[in-house]
């Protein structure tokens, strides 16, 4: 859920011509649920991507293009327009507009308002890849930098050329994030260190095989991903996953059990709240063959449990750490979560049940039920895991700063 402002923000989205302006009505609407107050300006050549009367109803007030309103001839001021402004957000901010901004031309009612604007300005470059790596474009981008504008970087991926690399305009959520971490620098996080452990550890029987199981990562990484938009220091201790690290998120890659135990011991030393998502595998095989094994006869394998190393956490954590822990269960779940958590010196723990459909391995979904130490819980229904993992992160800080649940 986007987070609430402290006063409702007046924001004048630009919108300029690239390709990219099609994510800008997600962004319009993830701005109006924050109850911000948005005025959309667009660019003339803007208007070939996404529509003025699709911002409109979004925007729920007139879209501006022009100096001056073609049907009335009523003057469009930039001036009060600029004074108006808590913020100026353009995205996509074309490589042209960069240009302009830089050099002080005002050839459009966009680029006029950013000129008598005293507000904060913040713009997310897009373009393709030669054009964003083009010496004039990088050069420029520092030029607005040195002036207080914010940038929020281009990410890397498929573009509309058909190439790929770095351009792409940020997904409409991220966007969001960064603006308003850009808007609220002091976010609930800022300072704090945080250990994710996400996705499953690989056993090895032999050179090719091993044990393992069918997590995803997605949970943990949405985690590790929530937990860096609220402006905390992420590690994420990841096993064996094919998912892109979250941005502002550092990553350490491990395959088997005991990696993640020796990653984890060691970054947990210094760190405020540890989210332990990782599906770690139970058993290894005591004696792992040097050679493939072939298939000749039935095989026998011989297996020892992993460490525990929740356990290991609980034991050695500090009063001032917050320690969350997951069960994933296909029967009597309530009684392990509430076991474990004991059991293994958690603050809460978060259930979720294979017999839940939609829930658990692969799935974009989950449903989880949280127990902390005192006994009380909190049920949630089917939801996307990046919906769980911005409930899991808001309750860890409401734990970590106050030993209780909040009311959400």
């Amino acid at each position: 859920m986007p987070t609430p402002v402290n006063k409702p923000l007046k924001i004048i989205l630009g919108v300029t011509g690239g390709i990219a302006a099609y994510k800008i009505p997600m962004l319009l609407r993830l701005l109006k649920k924050a109850d911000a107050d948005v005025q959309v300006i667009m660019t003339p050549s803007a208007e070939r991507f996404v529509t003025p009367e699709t911002l409109s109803v979004l925007s729920e007030k007139q879209v501006l293009c022009d100096f001056f309103d073609p049907a009335t001839g009523m003057w469009n001021n930039h001036v009060d327009l600029g004074l108006w402004a808590d913020a100026i957000l353009i995205a996509p901010a074309t490589a042209t507009t960069i240009g302009k901004m830089v050099h002080g031309i005002a050839d459009n009612l966009l680029l006029a308002t950013h000129l008598s604007a005293r507000c904060p300005v913040i713009i997310a470059p897009a373009m393709d890849l030669d054009m964003y790596a083009h010496e004039s474009v990088t050069e420029n981008l520092k030029t607005l930098e040195s002036r207080g504008v914010h940038i929020i970087p281009a990410e890397d991926g498929p573009l509309a050329s058909g190439l790929s690399g770095p351009g792409r305009l940020p997904e409409p959520e991220t966007l969001f994030a960064e603006f308003m971490k850009i808007m609220n620098p002091e976010l609930p996080l800022k300072g704090k260190n945080i250990m994710v452990s996400a996705g499953p550890t690989f056993e090895p029987i032999d050179p090719v095989r091993f044990i393992g199981n069918h997590s995803s990562g997605k949970m943990g990484y949405a985690i590790a991903d929530a937990f860096a938009k609220e402006g905390a220091n992420v590690t994420l201790v990841s096993g064996p996953v094919s998912l892109q690290t979250p941005k502002n998120v550092s990553r350490i890659d491990v395959q088997t059990a005991e990696e993640m135990r020796e990653a984890c011991l060691k970054e947990s030393t210094n760190v405020d709240i540890i989210v332990m998502a990782a599906a770690v595998a139970d058993y290894k095989v005591e004696t792992r063959a040097q050679l493939k094994i072939k298939k000749e006869e039935d095989l026998t394998l011989s297996l020892v449990k992993n460490p525990d190393i929740l356990q290991e956490l609980g034991k050695a954590k500090t009063p001032s750490q917050t320690l969350i822990g997951f069960a994933l269960e296909t029967n009597n779940g309530y009684d392990y979560a509430k076991d474990k958590v004991v059991r293994k010196n958690l603050d809460f723990i978060v259930l979720n049940s294979l017999a839940d459909e939609g829930a658990g391995f692969g799935h974009d979904t989950n449903k989880v039920c949280l127990f902390d130490k005192t006994g009380s819980e909190k049920a949630y229904p089917l939801m996307s895991k990046k919906m769980v993992a911005d409930i899991i992160v808001k309750q860890a800080i409401s734990y970590h700063f106050s030993g209780n649940f909040a009311d959400i």
